[in-house]
């Protein structure tokens, strides 16, 4: 609750008003100063109640590349019985406030605000929660309440269309690639059966054990494996536009690049980052893992360990995640590139992505193939010659 210029200039006269009154012995005065600090007393009271709100939020789509269009529509009713007069509110949206009409706003009514959310910028814009500011008659008093929750609009990065992805490890002898749909080379897990699935994939001995039918699910060895590093570190992306880096957006439209053609060739692909990732908003460290890829990259933010690369490298040769790597850095991060080098034993491929570089990487620099790109635009535009699978 805050008292307004007018209030605090009143409840000073009071005070003054019932001295000087007692002081020097003038009853008016006193009366006077009394009646003054009532009035402030009723205009708490006053603002003091809380309105019944119940707040709404529609974002149309929640999920955008950056760039693209996207809405959010706040509807909010007067649950209420009785007029909620002298409202004002406001909603939240990224670094900016958008005014919400509920001035009388009759019970039982409600209003619809629709407005649209900033997507120039990679990120997760938090939406809400509405501000809703009441006042007394007289303006001494003003309270302001929060309603509804906040709702985040993902802004994902420009994904630029690769024409091609790596091929898989197994070969027939005249050369042709051989693809298995549901893989039918190694065994990996039983799961539940759904519909739609083959009876011959049915587990018959562990069916009957558990009551249920289980389906054998297998893994097709020759597919590739991609892995995807990114560099989120601060060392990694010194140059700032605005208190952007602009190489660290370049490095995410890669990323999401090649994860969305991954995806679209049905190969598995994992995406890691060198530092640790910060909680994206609305969401607990411990539910992390269940955000998608696209998701991950909206929220990725640059981090202060400078020394992750290191730890990063081990994890992955202990792991042996993949056959196939792909490390997207800035030109901070050619320094680290003899780590990634030293992971050639453990993952057949290693490409090397650096963006925003004033002058190319040396060739041959720690044995690797290295693409030096200005935006992810360029990086998509170079995929098909610099592939070596």
């Amino acid at each position: 609750m805050g008292i307004t210029a007018r209030g605090v200039g009143l409840l000073v006269a009071a005070v003054v008003l019932v001295g000087a009154g007692f002081r020097f012995a003038y009853p008016e005065l006193t009366l006077l100063g009394a009646a003054a600090g009532a009035a402030v007393g009723y205009a708490a009271l006053v603002a003091a109640w809380r309105p019944r709100l119940t707040v709404t939020r529609h974002a149309d789509p929640d999920r955008v590349a950056r760039g693209e269009s996207a809405s959010m529509t706040v509807t909010v009713r007067n649950a209420g019985r009785l007029r909620s007069a002298n409202l004002l509110a406001e909603d939240r949206c990224g670094e900016r406030t958008v005014p919400v009409p509920v001035l009388r706003l009759r019970p039982g009514r409600d209003t619809e605000v629709r407005y649209e959310v900033p997507t120039h910028r990679r990120g997760v814009v938090p939406v809400g929660p509405l501000r809703v500011t009441r006042r007394d008659p007289l303006g001494l008093v003003a309270l302001a309440r929060p309603y509804g929750a906040v709702v985040p609009v993902w802004v994902y990065p420009r994904i630029h269309p690769l024409t091609a992805v790596p091929t898989g490890a197994g070969r027939s002898l005249d050369g042709r690639v051989d693809g298995v749909p549901h893989g039918s080379i190694t065994f990996d897990s039983l799961r539940e059966y759904v519909v739609g699935d083959e009876l011959r994939r049915v587990h018959w001995r562990t069916s009957a054990r558990v009551g249920e039918l289980m389906v054998r699910e297998n893994v097709d060895t020759s597919l590739p494996r991609l892995v995807v590093l990114l560099d989120n570190r601060v060392a990694a992306h010194p140059q700032r536009v605005g208190g952007v880096a602009e190489s660290f957006e370049s490095a995410c439209e890669a990323a999401a690049s090649v994860v969305t053609a991954a995806h679209r060739a049905d190969l598995p692909v994992v995406l890691l980052f060198v530092a640790a990732e910060a909680a994206a908003p609305g969401q607990e460290a411990d539910s992390r893992p269940a955000l998608g890829p696209l998701d991950r990259l909206a929220a990725a933010e640059l981090s202060d360990d400078d020394d992750a690369v290191r730890a990063a490298t081990t994890r992955l040769r202990q792991d042996r995640l993949g056959d196939t790597l792909i490390f997207l850095t800035g030109p901070g991060g050619r320094g680290e590139l003899g780590h990634v080098g030293a992971l050639r034993g453990a993952y057949p491929s290693v490409v090397v992505a650096v963006f925003g570089a004033a002058e190319p990487t040396p060739p041959g620099a720690a044995g690797l193939v290295v693409v030096d790109a200005a935006d992810g635009a360029q990086f998509a535009a170079e995929w098909d010659g610099v592939r070596r699978w």
